[in-house]
Formats: structure tokens, sequence, C-alpha cells
């Protein structure tokens, strides 16, 4: 016995040794409005889950999530109040039922030796995690506003249900700011399975990356507005991806593997399809016999459905590359597919109806990995780091109570982490900045369940003296690198001078990187935002002058370069997420993400800039970007008021003058551009969205049936450009597709698909 009992403390001690460090670091996470007591960080094993492989952990893993009393299940619509990280140690847990995340909740594994959910051979529900569950003909949540859930680090494993039984291993219809990441589907191989490792069937995403699938009769089954899917692997599926709809969809570096077939976007048939558009870059099929399955044809409807772009695809024993109803469109072999497309081309004019190889866009080397391929980089989880080399800023003094000062705190843990090597860990909660945090060289920072770092009071109250809230980089074109992951910029009150995000540094190197960092102004508990405040006024063009909320979401300086930025969202609320209601609201923010890069590089892969008034993307100056799936919406209060209130035209920064330039141009000209391109080069973009949705509130506009009148341009390209090229461009609700100094050069009309229009390949010229 006394052997014994020096064995299990000895095992113990190597078990600490070696145990992630979120699982080992002290927890002071403070949910300022989900009183007292409230525990943001769970782990399941103190509720009651063993993992040992035997012992049913579903009720114990649910107990973990539900905790804490107000959290947000069944029946409720949104909630930024009641925050969970819940952690699952390294373990098989068995599990019979399905596990349910609540609304604003993480499910993190350890990423050092992923937890393992297995299925019991008599498992019922609609997958082992089922991210929105029908508890009526619905969705609990409207799919299309369930934000800030990360699900990381797992292996759902369902080869305990009998192949022939239907399972599905995680269901996920969510949008933005979510995202997967580092997760094995196990599904049996046998003849006769009907398993889908990951099932999503509506929502507006989103990005996920690092997913394998293995078996099963479907690796995933999709159908959602627009994703970036990155790093995802399928091996022996019957069909690896499933596209049920879609707008747009980019794959960056898939992997299909010995399956049936690889894609299938024939879904609704050649009379009605329901797949917009499939971007598919720097990918590889293996033994697949048919790469992808497509229902296009040259008299299929709608028009350009089914639009495929594909560049830099390799074939391994894949003897049809793309298949269509009438038969082989594209062969296969062993080959490499440089470039090939289907849909309508614009090389600038079009429309061109065609289907064929295309020239691949010419990639600058800036952009490029040590491979050839796009630079990529995963969200860093620092496994290899011990509790130890992590700085909180709860344990500086920092409160996280949305009412405490915490500038002088928050800066002090950086400052102090920057100089000893170490990683700044932001304990959740809301913390009032009133001057701004600045960010040196050297630091890394990670959150905790998405803490929110507000700027707060009189510093940024000057509408036409722009002040930056976090500063990465005290001087333009300072040296060095910075990580940046898990954390929310936003405001508190009307802060009309406020810069969320100013990037100033200059990486050598490794890029620098932000990865789930977003911004969200108003709209949430603590920001003084709300229906409270700023409740919306359809139909008047009075401006509520407390209602200004933020200048730009982020300024990407001349100076600042190698910037890898990944699943950000740049958020003006439309509506309070706190509100039972999701009722809309208005605010104003001037600009989103200008990026004035003197020389790049700079990626953007899953981004989205959503309700600022001038823009939401704007590019000036620049040169060497890599997008993928860009996502835009206008402001919905737009035109009552336009884009001409309430900021005014600031030169230094190349704001657009809608004074001057809608001069001559029918309809709602002064509107938002989606995105804006200035006298820049070597932009490539693949897969964008950008929408229009609403008229004064009113969504009539949006149709086809009203002509698609919400605003009359929204993507705008002006001056001196070459090597601008945008791949599956989509476009809701706006006359003109692209611009091109006041001249536009594609009409929604000649370009109708599913709900958007589609142009599947734009080369500058």
């Amino acid at each position: 016995m006394r052997f014994q009992t020096i064995f299990v403390a000895i095992l113990s001690l190597i078990v600490g040794a070696h145990a992630y460090w979120l699982e080992q670091i002290s927890h002071q996470g403070v949910a300022p409005f989900a009183g007292s007591g409230y525990a943001v960080f769970r782990n399941v094993k103190d509720y009651g889950a063993r993992g040992d492989g035997v012992t049913d952990d579903t009720a114990a893993i649910n107990a973990a999530i539900t905790a804490g009393g107000n959290r947000c299940g069944k029946g409720c619509e949104s909630t930024t109040q009641t925050p969970a990280v819940v952690y699952f140690p390294a373990g098989t847990y068995l599990i019979s039922s399905s596990i349910v995340p609540y609304y604003f909740t993480q499910l993190v594994g350890d990423p050092t030796s992923r937890p393992v959910l297995k299925a019991t051979a008599g498992f019922q529900g609609f997958g082992m995690i089922d991210g929105n569950p029908y508890y009526t003909s619905d969705l609990n949540w409207v799919s299309v506003n369930v934000f800030y859930r990360q699900v990381r680090n797992f292996v759902i494993d369902t080869t305990n249900i009998a192949p022939g039984t239907a399972a599905t291993g995680m269901h996920w219809p969510t949008s933005q700011a979510t995202s997967l990441q580092n997760i094995v589907f196990n599904m049996p191989t046998t003849s006769g399975v009907v398993h889908v490792g990951l099932f999503i069937e509506s929502g507006s995403g989103g990005f996920m990356s690092d997913l394998t699938f293995n078996g099963g009769a479907t690796g995933a089954s999709m159908g959602n507005q627009q994703y970036t899917m990155r790093n995802l692997v399928f091996n022996n599926c019957g069909t690896a991806i499933i596209q049920l709809w879609n707008w747009g969809w980019t794959y960056i570096n898939l992997q299909i593997n010995n399956c049936g077939k690889g894609i299938d976007i024939s879904a609704g048939g050649s009379s009605d399809q329901d797949v917009g558009s499939l971007t598919v870059i720097d990918s590889t099929f293996v033994n697949v016999p048919v790469g992808i399955v497509t229902a296009y044809t040259s008299s299929s409807s709608p028009a350009t459905a089914g639009s495929i772009v594909l560049e830099n695809v390799s074939l391994q024993n894949v003897p049809v590359a793309v298949q269509g109803p009438s038969g082989t469109y594209l062969s296969g072999g062993t080959t490499t597919i440089t470039a090939w497309s289907e849909g309508h081309r614009y090389t600038p004019s079009g429309p061109q109806s065609a289907q064929g190889a295309i020239t691949p866009n010419s990639r600058p080397s800036a952009l490029l990995g040590s491979n050839g391929r796009y630079y990529q980089r995963s969200k860093p989880q620092y496994e290899t780091l011990a509790a130890s080399n992590f700085v909180s800023v709860r344990s500086a003094g920092a409160r996280g109570d949305a009412q405490a000062d915490d500038t002088a705190a928050i800066q002090s843990a950086i400052n102090s982490a920057a100089s000893a090597g170490k990683v700044v860990f932001i304990d959740f909660g809301l913390y009032r900045l009133t001057s701004p945090i600045v960010i040196p060289p050297g630091s890394k920072i990670v959150g905790e369940g998405y803490p929110v770092l507000m700027a707060a009071g009189g510093y940024w109250s000057d509408i036409s003296n722009p002040k930056p809230v976090i500063q990465v980089g005290s001087t333009s074109g300072q040296v060095g690198t910075v990580e940046l992951s898990d954390f929310v910029v936003g405001t508190q009150g009307s802060t009309p001078g406020a810069v969320l995000i100013e990037w100033n540094l200059a990486s050598s190197g490794t890029p620098s990187g932000m990865w789930d960092v977003h911004t969200r102004i108003g709209g949430f508990t603590g920001s003084q935002l709300q229906v409270a405040q700023c409740l919306k006024n359809a139909g008047s063009s009075a401006v509520n002058s407390g209602c200004i909320a933020a200048y730009m979401s982020m300024h990407v300086t001349a100076q600042a370069s190698n910037l890898y930025m990944e699943n950000t969202w740049l958020w003006t609320a439309d509506h309070d997420i706190d509100d039972a209601a999701n009722t809309q609201i208005t605010l104003y923010a001037g600009r989103g993400l200008y990026i004035e890069s003197t020389n790049g590089p700079v990626w953007l892969v899953g981004t989205a800039v959503e309700h600022h008034v001038l823009y939401n993307y704007q590019f000036a100056n620049t040169k060497n970007i890599f997008a993928s799936e860009l996502q835009t919406e206008t402001p919905y209060f737009m035109p009552t008021p336009n884009a001409l209130v309430p900021f005014t035209v600031n030169t230094a920064l190349q704001d657009p003058n809608f004074s001057t330039s809608c001069s001559g141009v029918a309809g709602n000209c002064a509107a938002a551009w989606g995105l804006r391109i200035v006298n820049s080069n070597n932009i490539l973009i693949y897969g964008a969205g950008h929408y229009s949705f609403f008229s004064s509130y009113s969504t009539t506009c949006s149709t086809v049936e009203a002509g698609e009148t919400c605003q009359s341009r929204i993507v705008s390209l002006e001056g001196t450009i070459s090597n601008v090229n945008i791949y599956n461009l989509n476009t809701i609700g706006s006359l003109s597709m692209i611009n091109r100094d006041g001249t536009s050069l594609a009409s929604w009309s000649d370009n109708v698909n599913t709900f958007a229009a589609n142009i599947a390949v734009f080369k500058s010229g």
C-alpha cells in the first residue's frame, strides 16, 4: 500500500509537470454582470467527469457547461453576460447523448494530448457536440446571430455506433467570431456506413482550421452563407465534402485522400442550383475517382450558380477532376491544375460565360511560404510553456468590472511580460481603458473566453482628432513580432475619436499575427451603446451624437508590414446581443479596416468587417495582400442618414468623398463601400461577399424582384492599380458589383446567382 501511494504521488507530479498551462494557471476571470461567485473557467473533472473511457461522462460535461444559473441555453436568444471556458484534460470521455455548448461558450481540450469524446453504442442525439439544438422545429438560436464560440483540440469518435445507424460528430450552424480548430473526426470505414463528421445547415460563417475526417459516408456536409476553411484533411470517406448550399466558400490547403468523391456541389440540380460558388487553392486530391461534382451547365439556373475557381490544385490518381451532368468537364490523372474556372469572367470587361483554363494569379514571393503556397499559420496555443510563463492582468491589479480604470494595470502586465519573455493572460473581464495601451515588440497576449478591452472617457471624445486604443508598436515602423489571440477590443459610450487597433509594427522574419481577435462596437452589456441609448430610428436622418461610437476599427499604417490576420471580425453592432429580442440599434463607426502598408505583406484569412459608415475594407497605396472570403455588410440605417454624415472627409486617410464621386450616379450612391482599393498592386482575393441587405432597415431592396436597389455601388478600384484580382466575387443589394474610377464594370443583373450575384473571375487587366 505504501509503494502504491508513493507511485501515485510520483505519477501525479509527472502529470502535473506536463499538464497544459491552461489547466494549471490560476483562473481569476470575472463576469461582472453574471452575479457573484460566477465561474468563467470550468474543468469538466471538477463536475464529475472521469475521462476513463468507461464512465458515462455526458451529464458531468453538460453540468460543467450549464453551471452558473443564468447561462444562455434553451429559449435564450444570445448573451455576453455569462461566458464559459469549459476545459477537458486528456482522457477518453464516454458520451451517450449530445453535449450542448451554450451561447458564449468555448470547449477547449488539452492540445498536448487531445481528449477523446467517444460515443456509446446507443448514443442518442443530433451531433456528439450539438452547437444549436432543435428543441422545436426551429434551431434554438437564430444561426446568423450565433457569435463568439470555439471548439478546439478534440478527437470526436462515433465508431462505437453501428455503421448503418445515422450518427453525426458535430452539428454547428453558427456565424461570425466562431471557430473549430485541431479536431479529428473518427468514423467507421466499413461498407454501408452512414455517419457524417460535421453537419452545418445554416448560418453566416466563419472559419475553421486543422480538421481531420477519417471514414464515414460524408466527412462534412455543409450549408452556410460563406466560409474560409484551411488545412482540412479527409481520409477514406465516401464523399469528403457535400455542399448543401452557399454563397461563397474558400478552401485552402485541402487534402482529400482515398475518398469516393471529393467535393459535391450538385445540390438542387441544373434547374435550381443551390451552391453559389467554390474556390479551392493550394490543395491536393489523392486516389479520388472524381474530384468535384457540379450541376453547372451552359443553360443551368441560376446562370452563375455553381461557379468554381481552382488554382494550384495537385491531383494524384484522380481520373476526373471536375464532373458535370453531361460527363467530364476537366480530366485529371496525376497532374497539377494551375488555374481553371467555370462561371462568368471579367478580364476586366465581361461577362464572358466560360469553362476552362485561366491564367493563374501572379503571386508575389512576399506572400508565399517555403513550399511555394500562400503562407499560413495556425493560432498558437503555447503547448510547450508552463503556467509560470504567463502574466495575468488580474494579478497585476486589473479589475475587469467595466467600471474601474484598468489602463495602468494592463500596461504594467504587458510591459513586464514583454521584458521577461512571457505571455500576457487576459483573464475574462471587461477592462475599461482611459488612454491607449501600447503593445511593444516581442509581446504575446492571449485572452480567456473573449475578454474585452474598452475605450472609455474623454480621451477619445474628439471626432476631428482620432487616437488609438490599442497601439501595436509605439511608433510607425517599429520592428519586431507580436502575437495576439482570443480577445475583443470595444468601446464604452460615445468615443467618436477612437481607433480601436492601430498596427504600426514592421515584422521581420516570422510574421506577426492576430487570431480570433475582434472589435465589437456597442451592442453588449457594459458598452452603454445598447437599446436604452441607441434604439434604431428607422427613416430618420437625425444622428444621435451619443451613438457616434468609433472613428475606425483598425488601421494598418504605412510602415507596418508582415501581418497575418485570421478569423478577425470588426463589427459595429446592428443589434443588442443582450436584449431578449435582439432589438436593432443604430451606431456610427466611421471606417472599418484601413490598410496602407507601403510594402505589405498582409494576409487576411477568414476576416469580416461590418456596418461602418464610409467603408468596411479600404486598401490604399499598398501592395502584397492575400485575402480569403472577405465579408461585409453595409449599415442597415442607410440611406437615412447616408454616408455624408456624421464623419467628414479626412484626406490624410484617403477617405472616399461621396459628395464628389456620387455626381451623376443614380440611386443610393452615398453608401459604405464594401471594398475600396486605391493606387495599389498585388491584391489577390480568393472569395469575397459584399452585402447590402437594408434600406432604412427594410429588406425589400435586396431582392431580385426589387432590382437589388439597396445601394448603387459596393466595390471600387481607383487610381493606378495592377495585379488586383478577385475570384468568386459575390454581392447582394448593389446595382453595380464592381467599379473602376467611377465607371461600373459589372451589373448584378448580368450575374444572377442563388441569392447573391457572382463573378467567378475578375482580373483588373
